[in-house]
């Protein structure tokens, strides 16, 4: 069947309003949600669905929380999500962060206590879409053996960065600084499926290919040996150290069973291209990607998720056992 993204942003919503989100939080969360599912994001969309309700009846997030944003330096915000979504965090302060952006050339959110449960993309770009570079970053709980360690101590740390463009949607990429995402282990050991080698060890430190052995005491490995190591810890800095967020070897979830969500933190930065580029921004990163499509490549960042998003105008398919999963969490 295929639903509108109004209709199944509404369903959604509902489903989380009454899992113990208030009506402004569950549509602000139903909104990322819906945005992955419709571009194809599948590991973060109605996938993750389940996971948002078993931690909102764990009562390790607070469904209800209203954020507070202070301006402490003329180019940088601090925002406090009282173990509330990160995404309603930065919708506090998105306002704020864009005009500030736009009067002093470039300006920075850091956001501490918050939990971030999505894809990373919608967070900027709508950023891109006004005309900013966007750059975020997230730190997760500890899923990661890096730097020859013996136990897990940085998290899969996604990143996320979005371009304007002149002619067309931004350029947007959104990644971990795992070989994978824990999405998309989660869903191979769902679907039954193997992973490819070197994603993760298993519990003795043994590299596996079944992503129970990975995720049930196991862990996933860094991309790119200690380089994707060294994004994770930087991320950490940025997104836990600067916003007094927790990192993920602080992560107290265990004591909140079903919960499946990282309190931590996200750092946002903005910058104004018309301040150092003026009007030739948008030709000279035209003059970058035709120059890529000329060199053979074929698929630049988003392009797949444009697509699909262009396909999604006439309704998100959905099978009908899942829309009946919808339905099911919707009445419980």
């Amino acid at each position: 069947m295929r639903l509108d993204a109004a209709a199944l942003h509404d369903l959604v919503a509902r489903i989380l309003a009454r899992a113990g989100l208030s009506a402004e939080n569950a549509a602000i969360v139903a909104r990322v949600v819906v945005a992955a599912e419709r571009d194809g994001t599948v590991s973060h969309g109605l996938f993750r669905l389940p996971g948002y309700l078993a931690t909102l009846r764990s009562g390790w997030v607070d469904g209800h929380a209203v954020p507070t944003v202070t301006q402490v330096a003329p180019t940088l915000l601090l925002a406090d999500g009282r173990n509330g979504f990160a995404q309603v965090a930065l919708a506090a302060a998105r306002d704020r962060l864009s005009a500030m952006a736009r009067t002093q050339g470039m300006a920075a959110l850091c956001a501490g206590n918050v939990h971030h449960f999505a894809a990373l993309w919608p967070d900027i770009e709508p950023f891109a879409e006004a005309g900013f570079i966007a750059l975020t970053v997230i730190n997760t709980r500890s899923r990661i053996v890096a730097f020859g360690g013996r136990r897990k101590v940085l998290g899969t740390n996604p990143m996320a960065f979005a371009c304007p463009r002149g002619d067309g949607p931004p350029l947007v990429w959104d990644q971990a600084s795992s070989v994978l995402a824990q999405g998309e282990v989660l869903r191979a050991r769902q679907a039954g499926h193997a992973v490819a080698p070197g994603v993760g060890v298993d519990t003795a430190g043994r590299p596996t290919t079944d992503p129970a052995a990975i995720l049930d005491g196991g862990a996933l490995l860094p991309f790119g040996g200690h380089k994707g190591a060294d994004i994770a810890l930087m991320i950490e800095v940025l997104a836990a150290a600067l916003t007094g967020g927790c990192f993920g070897f602080e992560d107290r979830s265990a004591a909140y069973p079903g919960a499946q969500t990282s309190n931590a933190g996200q750092f946002v930065l903005l910058i104004d291209p018309a301040r150092t580029a003026g009007t030739g921004f948008s030709a000279r990163i035209e003059l970058l990607l035709a120059a890529l499509r000329e060199a053979g490549s074929a698929r630049l960042p988003a392009d797949a998720r444009h697509a699909r998003r262009l396909v999604a105008a006439d309704g998100i398919e959905l099978p009908d056992s899942v829309h009946a999963d919808l339905l099911a969490m919707l009445e419980e």
